[in-house]
């Protein structure tokens, strides 16, 4: 084993191999302060590992530095709820105090990364403040939920094994699909130790223990050949009694740490699978889809859908399809999506069931497909037809249930361009609401219709009032993001730059790490001059995500500009081995190249940009100056025409395309684009009408030079100015009065 820390990866059959193989490399002593977790989905579901680790770390520290912990809050809570009899919650919203029946709005994908981003960093700062070297042992990452395999490639990326090291232990098996970057992880940042086969009786039972109780006691997760044998070979009887037994310890002990995972687990294989399993079962899939921990979701909606029985229990059978089917959406899984629909349709009668469908199939035609796969008109009939069955509802649901199909419909209509219509039915519905309801009632979707109808606002061009919907929906839901994310873009656009940095990090306060927030924070600073806080921003962005393109080509650019080459060109190299097409970064690349003579490569990388986006007009101008250098001015001249086709009239462009003409002595297309440059705001007109006087005086237009000459003159702008009158004396023989 090196002396230099690192994380490991451990891969053997068993646990037992794995842990012998853990002593052999890394003796407890070395290992310092040492915790060995299970990562198995079967014990607490999502972050099974990290919770149980977080529920150690987390008391200890809540007592030492209470600030650390409540800066990360949210993060922690999410990942590990046991720790809610230690830390109360500092940041709820309107989505994460809603019941059950006023839940209209679900996480997005990506919160899990934030979640994941935020522990990493709880992590670091905790072994940083320990003052000593901590291992942590994650056992069974193989059968680990996509939560907690997502979070472990985080750590191995972000955490420094000479402060915290962790050990990742798997079979040998290859990981799902969805964890590819955790193998891609485990590849790179960690020293793979495989353990020895499994030596005869090495795997035995544990002594004195009956081998199917000790199988179900490991809730399922046991890798022992002769438990798992014994444990199939006993009777259903025998199998559902000790499931019941281990369920009732589980609800006396730790209810809370294993509802997402053993609790069901135990349930739906004991003497009532098809009532406590099933309610079980359905209670994690709620759970989970409300947390966004869709992989979950969808895995435990299987399962309760395979419990329930549409002819005796329609509600729960419904219940579990639609969780199924939400989760199934935001993860991009449309037809499966779609076809579950389509089941339920064709199973029930059911109004309630066919106004859902309908809505939600709208949702996959106009949002949730890719969006070659989308339809609008498909969706916009499918919210139709959920809009008349809401109008049948009984009365004490008819208000809601209208206005939630029409603010469905509302998307429609704005993705369709109609966006007076979308704006139309969000004001209806946030009328309707208030006629109907009680003050206090479905504040969450009212939260949602005041949002939607500030960002159409916006996207009709009246963005101050959209900024007034949304600071009203911000008062009510303060610490909700995504809120001060979007508000910050309003102010942007308005020309409030102020604002707009107030409420970035306004949403950088409330949320875990933002990335998108950073993004758009680094960038407004890049446009207001400030460097050194771009820099920062986008370097903070990388950190999390190192495959973000924008800040990667953004903070290449700035660094390019202020003269760090081997900064840029690192950006460069690690840009393109996460997006190898990128034309930015190419065509910065080339610009690296000038930089160092090499114009072949520099040509090269302009072509090869132009070649994945012919569109690049900053690749077409720097071509074009290569080509003007190698005598190749017709080249140049086209790449120069093919920017401004795309870009408009520019100074700089029109300036170069210009320069190209006079260097051929082509003097009236040289002529005509100083001309038109001039007449732009951003020209430089000292140097604009000292070339076209150049280019008159070339083509015999003496006087027209000499008028030239002197308007250039009269700026008094050196160093045009001076050369002008000197000019002037030449052309007219006498020094030249201005």
């Amino acid at each position: 084993m090196s002396e230099q820390p690192a994380h490991l990866w451990i891969v053997g059959v068993t646990r037992r191999d794995r842990d012998a193989a853990l002593d052999a490399v890394l003796p407890r002593p070395v290992a310092g302060e040492f915790h060995a977790v299970s990562s198995h989905h079967l014990g607490r579901g999502p972050y099974a590992g990290t919770a149980a680790l977080l529920n150690l770390v987390v008391p200890r520290v809540w007592a030492e530095a209470p600030e650390l912990v409540t800066a990360h809050d949210v993060e922690l809570l999410s990942v590990a709820p046991d720790l809610e009899s230690v830390v109360a919650p500092s940041r709820e919203t309107l989505t994460s105090l809603a019941i059950p029946e006023e839940r209209t709005r679900f996480y997005g994908p990506g919160r899990t990364r934030r979640l994941a981003h935020g522990v990493v960093e709880f992590l670091n700062r905790w072994a940083a403040d320990s003052g000593r070297p901590v291992t942590v042992r994650f056992d069974a990452v193989h059968a680990a939920d996509a939560t907690e395999q997502e979070l472990l490639a985080i750590v191995l990326r972000r955490v420094d094994p000479a402060r915290l090291r962790v050990v990742v232990a798997t079979t040998a098996d290859p990981l799902p699909p969805h964890a590819a970057e955790l193998a891609g992880a485990l590849a790179r940042y960690t020293v793979r130790v495989d353990a020895p086969a499994t030596a005869p009786g090495s795997a035995a039972p544990r002594q004195g223990a009956d081998p199917v109780r000790a199988y179900v006691d490991s809730d399922g997760t046991s890798d022992i050949a002769e438990e798992r044998s014994a444990y199939e070979a006993a009777s259903a009887k025998i199998r559902a009694e000790l499931h019941d037994a281990r369920a009732a310890e589980l609800e006396r002990t730790l209810p809370q740490a294993h509802r997402l995972g053993a609790l069901p687990y135990h349930l739906e294989r004991g003497s009532d699978p098809h009532g406590a399993g099933l309610r079980a079962v359905l209670g994690a899939t709620g759970r989970c889809v409300d947390m966004g921990f869709y992989h979950a979701a969808i895995e435990l909606g299987r399962r309760a859908r395979a419990l329930a029985d549409p002819e005796r229990d329609e509600d729960a059978y419904c219940s579990a399809s639609t969780k199924l089917t939400s989760s199934l959406a935001v993860l991009g899984q449309a037809d499966e999506a779609e076809e579950i629909y389509f089941d339920l349709r064709s199973r029930f009668t059911t109004p309630m069931v066919h106004l859902f469908s309908n809505y939600a199939l709208g949702m996959l035609y106009t949002r949730h497909r890719a969006p070659e796969a989308r339809n609008h008109l498909t969706a916009r009939a499918h919210l139709h037809t959920a809009i008349a069955l809401a109008s049948q509802m009984p009365e004490a649901s008819r208000s809601f249930q209208k206005v939630f199909q029409q603010n469905g419909l509302a998307l429609v209509e704005m993705h369709m361009g109609n966006l007076i219509r979308a704006e139309e039915l969000v004001t209806e519905g946030l009328a309707q609401l208030d006629a109907d309801l009680a003050p206090g009632e479905h504040e969450l979707h009212r939260s949602v219709l005041l949002h939607n109808r500030g960002q159409v606002r916006a996207a009709l061009g009246r963005v101050e009032e959209g900024v007034a919907d949304l600071s009203r929906v911000i008062a009510a839901d303060p610490n909700h993001p995504e809120y001060y994310f979007d508000r910050a873009s309003l102010h942007r656009r308005s020309g409030d730059t102020d604002a707009a940095l107030a409420d970035y990090q306004c949403a950088i306060d409330v949320s875990p790490p933002f990335p998108e927030a950073y993004y758009n924070r680094g960038d407004l600073r890049a446009e207001l001059g400030d460097v050194k806080g771009a820099l920062a921003d986008f370097g903070y962005v990388l950190e999390l995500e190192p495959d973000y393109l924008r800040a990667r080509i953004n903070r290449a650019s700035l660094l390019l500009e202020a003269g760090d080459l081997d900064g840029a060109r690192a950006d460069v190299t690690e840009g393109l081995a996460h997006h190898p097409d990128s034309a930015e970064l190419l065509c910065t690349r080339g610009l690296l190249a000038l930089e160092d003579g090499d114009t072949d490569a520099a040509l090269a990388d302009f072509t090869t940009a132009l070649e994945y986006d012919p569109a690049l007009y900053e690749a077409l101008a720097n071509r074009a100056v290569l080509a003007q250098e190698l005598g190749r001015a017709d080249d140049a001249v086209e790449d120069l025409t093919r920017a401004l086709e795309l870009v408009g009239p520019e100074a700089s462009l029109l300036y170069n395309r210009g320069y190209v003409h006079r260097s051929a002595e082509r003097w009236p297309e040289a002529i005509d684009d100083f001309t038109a440059a001039l007449d732009l705001p951003d020209a430089d007109r000292g140097e604009l009408l000292w070339e076209r006087a150049a280019c008159r005086a070339g083509g015999g237009d003496l006087d027209g030079a000499r008028s030239d000459l002197r308007l250039c003159a009269g700026l008094d702008e050196a160093p045009y100015a001076d050369r002008a009158r000197e000019r002037l004396a030449e052309l007219t023989g006498t020094p030249e009065s201005v």
